[in-house]
């Protein structure tokens, strides 16, 4: 991607799957983040926005959305810079205010991520600058009910968070939990194919430039689940148990079952689709499918990532 594609200022740290992407932006008068990564990452997020603020401060951090992977840096963060303001969407303001890891999905889905403070709420409908430039703030419910993505219209730059990537788009957990979300899905697609972007930058991997074959293969990925919700959630399950070998790295697999079954999240998309199935062989086989995908390996008694 040509550096003239984005605007000036703007440094993308393209991340590990267990973090978020991180964007920062560095031309105006306040410099500006924009996710920061999973809360075991943190010294390393730390690290490049130093490498590049140098001795200026960091002002602002807004959140896309508040899953562990994009906002379980926030707490370093503000324990670094003292004065950063963090601006979060507005749909689980109240419950950081009271710090619910609960509803906030932490405790559920067994992850990390160390209390933080927001300042505000940035709600959809406004245009906010980031650096140099205008950038529209836009509502993408379906992967997370309450996602924002952001647009500068002027060079076409979208902040896609997990709405799109360039081969798909996030887990959508509401569904999993019982909501109609594979529509909410459809219509943020839709928004982003008016909004015609020449270039996104993604939640996870490579920025990238937008073409219609994008939308296609996300939309193709959207109609399988739609038809078949137990595929969805078999891959949601496998995504869960990659996130915690992404954490862990290599852990002995008896534990590694024993975390998948004290995680009520997991055992929640097992009751709901897979109930008929002992909750033991359930993970094992899951787990030899992230092996034949070449995304982890058995050693002896130990599975690990790859």
């Amino acid at each position: 991607m040509a550096a003239s594609d984005l605007p000036p200022g703007l440094h993308v740290f393209e991340r590990g799957w267990l973090s978020a992407n991180n964007i920062l932006f560095t031309g105006g008068d306040e410099t500006l983040l924009v996710d920061s990564g999973y809360c075991t990452h943190a010294p390393q997020t730390l690290a490049l926005v130093e490498s590049v603020l140098g001795p200026r401060p960091l002002d602002i951090l807004i959140n896309t959305h508040l899953h562990s992977d994009h906002c379980g840096g926030n707490a370093a963060l503000q324990a670094r810079y003292l004065d950063l303001r963090t601006f979060i969407p507005p749909g689980h303001a109240q419950q950081v205010a009271d710090w619910d890891p609960v509803a906030l999905t932490y405790l559920p889905t067994g992850q990390l991520c160390p209390q933080f403070g927001f300042t505000r709420a940035l709600q959809p409908g406004r245009s906010v600058l980031f650096g140099t430039e205008m950038w529209e703030v836009h509502a993408a419910p379906g992967h997370d009910p309450h996602s924002l993505i952001f647009f500068e219209p002027r060079r076409r730059v979208l902040i896609s968070a997990d709405a799109l990537w360039e081969n798909g788009f996030g887990v959508v957990f509401p569904e999993l939990e019982g909501a109609d979300a594979f529509s909410e899905v459809a219509a943020t697609l839709d928004l982003i194919e008016r909004l015609n972007p020449k270039t996104l930058i993604p939640g996870h991997g490579r920025v990238f430039a937008y073409a219609p074959q994008v939308l296609e293969r996300a939309r193709q990925r959207l109609d399988s689940f739609v038809s078949n919700p137990s595929r969805h959630a078999h891959h949601a399950a496998k995504v869960l148990l990659k996130f915690k070998l992404l954490e862990t790295q290599r852990q002995d697999f008896d534990a590694f079952a024993q975390w998948a079954i004290e995680t009520p999240y997991f055992m929640q998309i097992k009751g709901k689709f897979f109930a008929d199935v002992p909750a033991h062989a359930w993970i094992e086989q899951l787990s030899a499918e992230l092996v034949a995908a070449g995304v982890a390996q058995r050693d002896g008694s130990w599975i690990a990532n790859v």
